[in-house]
């Protein structure tokens, strides 16, 4: 059973940073392609940012520069590291993974950024 739980949202103000974790069981993320998504209520779900097996890491012009992934595979983490947050950052944040062709998500995590 695979499960990937998003953590570390909440509620900061412009130009504050946050730490998210998305912390998997049942997939080895170290070996399958990990993407970071966001939502805001009522629009569709946004790629932005893309970890991939080997390459170069995947990031939407709208983060570049500001976010980071990195993972840690001793933890089966993956951490999106999010600086100078501006109040159009604020959605729900998800991560996916796929694993024998089906897409794995989390429950995502909040992230409120006050201007």
């Amino acid at each position: 059973q695979v499960q990937l739980v998003e953590s570390g949202g909440g509620l900061v103000q412009a130009g504050e940073s946050l730490r998210l974790s998305c912390t998997a069981s049942g997939i080895i993320l170290s070996v399958v392609r990990v993407h970071w998504y966001c939502q805001v209520t009522g629009k569709q779900r946004d790629l932005i940012a893309t970890k991939p097996i080997i390459g170069t890491t995947y990031y939407a012009d709208s983060v570049k520069g500001r976010f980071t992934i990195s993972e840690d595979n001793a933890k089966n983490t993956v951490w999106l590291q999010m600086n100078s947050l501006k109040p159009e950052d604020t959605a729900v944040y998800y991560c996916n993974a796929k694993k024998g062709g089906v897409d794995y998500w989390g429950n995502g995590t909040l992230v409120t950024v006050s201007s």
